[in-house]
């Protein structure tokens, strides 16, 4: 099993990776491979199973699952909106998190924010036929009495999620819970099929060796504020990975078909060999989802999805500050890392995802894996444009790679 988070990480502080096929371990690939051909331009796969498929056989099996496909990009494009709702009391850090997840702050930027009047919106484009759009409501005691009285409908009518933002600062903490119950009743009358997820935040402020006994005490007194909602509670900071972890949980909630997406994902695993495939949001690199392989389950991270938010976002930052151009504008293509024991591959698949794979070593598997992310690509195109994935049976369009009869190659 690879730590490749720790071997991602290095990219962050500039370390060199020293492998047998490049000397700084970073391969970038400008040319796309030729898929229309697995074996052309010198590609080539270890022998399997398989090999007594000619390449008319497969390209066959292409043709007809992408033929299958076309007519669905005549449907009606039918985009669903999600209201979401980003509430808690002024100064809880609410517009912070907001703006360094969707605006490509980075934590210390953030200082310079101001209070939020009345509610700020903002759409962001996720997956397929997802919007996201998300109310920043101020969180001053004039805009909450206004948000329950005269606003109270237009507020909390089509809710799909509620984020509420809890300050471990706070010394009104039974205030805020007050006010935090108000606001689930009103949900509950306009909203009952909303997800609730609170958060605690600041927690970098807190002792590291207390902070899961006062969070622990702060979500027990939330619950009974909670009503009939099963909340969702999650301890956050700007400064680390817990605000992708949380965040990313939301989008988790809100992506459509994500069963269809995940199937799919596993089968792209299964036949390139993957420990693993994430797959990011672009602009935010948010974990949408992921699969894992029972080798990839042994890593001892279990927060490395949202470690991984973290470094890949301030690396596309540092990009954007030494090129100059924006940071949500898509600076990496495709970006490879060849080691001995593992090959990680980050590509574009969609204009609003990225996929990353993690699997096994070898020039011959990293061609097979670039052919089928690259079939992939055009399937989740297809995603976002009809908010459907076309169905592929095992083999239709796949290149397997590095699999014998006796299972995976060692490499």
């Amino acid at each position: 099993m690879s730590n490749y988070y720790a071997l991602l990480a290095g990219v962050e502080h500039n370390e060199e990776f020293q492998t047998h096929s490049n000397p700084r371990g970073i391969a970038a690939v400008d040319t796309p491979p030729n898929t229309s051909n697995p074996r052309a331009g010198g590609f080539t796969r270890r022998p399997t199973a398989r090999d007594n498929i000619d390449d008319k056989e497969l390209l066959g099996n292409a043709l007809r699952n992408q033929i299958g496909a076309l007519s669905k990009m005549e449907e009606t494009k039918k985009h669903k909106k999600q209201k979401v709702l980003l509430m808690g009391k002024s100064g809880a850090g609410k517009s912070s998190m907001r703006s360094i997840i969707f605006s490509n702050y980075v934590p210390r930027d953030v200082r310079r924010l101001g209070a939020t009047i009345d509610v700020e919106h903002s759409r962001v484009k996720f997956l397929g036929n997802l919007t996201l759009n998300l109310w920043d409501c101020g969180g001053q005691d004039a805009f909450n009495e206004s948000y329950l009285t005269t606003q109270r409908e237009y507020i909390f009518s089509e809710v799909a999620v509620l984020i509420y933002v809890f300050d471990i600062e706070s010394r009104e903490f039974e205030r805020d819970l007050i006010t935090y119950g108000k606001i689930i009743k009103a949900l509950q009358e306009y909203g009952p099929s909303a997800v609730v997820f609170c958060l605690v935040h600041k927690m970098d402020l807190v002792q590291h060796d207390l902070r899961e006994r006062i969070f622990d005490e702060r979500v027990g007194f939330i619950r009974e504020k909670s009503g009939k909602f099963d909340i969702h509670p999650y301890a956050t900071s700007i400064w680390d990975q817990t605000l992708y972890k949380a965040w990313g949980g939301i989008v988790h909630t809100l992506v459509p078909n994500l069963n269809i997406i995940e199937n799919y994902l596993r089968q792209l695993a299964d036949v390139t060999n993957a420990e693993e495939i994430v797959l990011f949001e672009s602009t935010t690199f948010l974990t949408v989802t992921s699969v894992t392989s029972k080798i990839g389950a042994m890593n001892p991270h279990k927060d490395r999805f949202e470690k991984l938010s973290n470094v890949i976002k301030t690396f596309k930052q540092t990009l954007s500050n030494h090129t100059g151009t924006p940071s949500s504008s898509p600076q990496i293509n495709e970006w490879a890392i060849k080691l001995q024991m593992v090959t990680i591959y980050i590509a574009r698949l969609t204009a609003s995802t990225y996929v990353l794979v993690v699997g096994p070593p070898g020039e011959a598997e990293f061609n097979c894996l670039k052919v089928n992310v690259q079939i992939a690509k055009e399937d989740f195109v297809k995603l976002d444009l009809t908010g459907e994935l076309p169905g592929r049976e095992r083999g239709g369009g796949a290149v397997e790679g590095g699999r014998g009869e006796q299972g995976r190659s060692s490499g």
